[in-house]
């Protein structure tokens, strides 16, 4: 899928996804600053550095591994980021899987750019990776999230006990999926 005029792989009405590049430490870093208390107690805090931001931009171009921002670009050029969206630990052969995670941030949340985005990158995991499953583990209580993985159509498919450590402490999580099948009759906007 070529890239348009922004370098991004794809368009939406509000937002443009586009790889994850050196070039967005300023900007991330920022952002995750600002949001540190709308994350608690979800995404783990720590200081993120230019060496471990480039080793996280390293890891998004490892065949198991893609990294994406998500920008506003209602004007035609790309605009500030909005938010992240990972497809981790991919799994070629007869799974051909992924894992989605994601990160919003504060001064822009609640504004459907997240729904829109992550829509964008779940149809680009589908048509350009060949990816047939995406989940979304989400922490119980974290509502926002799992109403945003709902919207776009994926189900609930079951409970984690001790799932992942975060902050030193293994916490559950919930399971979210959707299939390529799925995709095209979600109502992710795209």
């Amino acid at each position: 899928m070529p890239s348009d005029s922004a370098g991004f792989l794809l368009r939406g009405d509000r937002v443009g996804v586009r790889r994850v590049t050196l070039d967005d430490y300023e900007e991330i870093s920022a952002r995750l600053r600002e949001s540190e208390a709308f994350h608690r107690p979800w995404i783990p805090r720590r200081e993120t550095t230019r060496e471990t931001f480039a080793a996280y931009v390293a890891r998004c171009q490892l065949p198991t591994h893609e990294g994406f921002v998500i920008c506003r670009a209602d004007d035609g050029a790309a605009r500030p980021v909005v938010g992240a969206v990972n497809v981790n630990d991919i799994v070629r052969g007869s799974r051909q899987s992924g894992a989605l995670g994601y990160v919003a941030y504060a001064s822009t949340a609640g504004r459907g750019y997240m729904t829109e985005g992550v829509g964008l990158v779940v149809r680009y995991a589908f048509e350009e990776l060949g990816l047939h499953r995406l989940e979304a583990n989400v922490q119980p209580g974290n509502g926002r999230s799992a109403r945003l993985v709902e919207r776009i159509g994926f189900r609930y498919e079951g409970h984690s006990p001790a799932f992942q450590l975060i902050d030193g402490e293994w916490r559950d999580h919930d399971r979210w999926a959707i299939t390529a099948p799925e995709s095209s009759t979600s109502r992710s906007g795209t």
